[in-house]
């Protein structure tokens, strides 16, 4: 029942105990939902069934989906958690373009 978000919180807590930093923290985070969204695009345009269902049985669509499906009830946490996620993928995105920066070689 609560599998996804035990392993999402236990991957989480070993990233941080592990890097220590901000940054590595943010690329997890990120990591995490770009893995969901490919899987979930395999879900919806994989032919085998079976397969797309094993992966939309036990597995979110996103990180979205898991702030959705654990704090649907709670109004203004939800808003706060999904401000926090959009919040670290703006983050996300300036690391990610800075190394871009970084490492071009004309």
């Amino acid at each position: 029942m609560y599998i996804d978000l035990i392993v999402f919180l236990v991957l989480l807590i070993v990233v941080v105990m592990f890097f220590k930093r901000f940054s590595s923290f943010v690329f997890f985070i990120a990591i995490i939902d770009i893995f969901l969204r490919i899987l979930a695009y395999i879900k919806h345009n994989i032919p085998a069934k079976d397969i797309a269902a094993l992966i939309g049985k036990y597995l979110p669509e996103s990180v979205f989906d898991i702030i959705n499906k654990y704090t649907a009830n709670m109004g203004i946490i939800n808003d706060i958690l999904k401000w926090c996620f959009v919040g670290l993928m703006s983050i996300f995105l300036f690391y990610i373009t800075k190394i871009f920066l970084k490492k071009k070689k004309i």
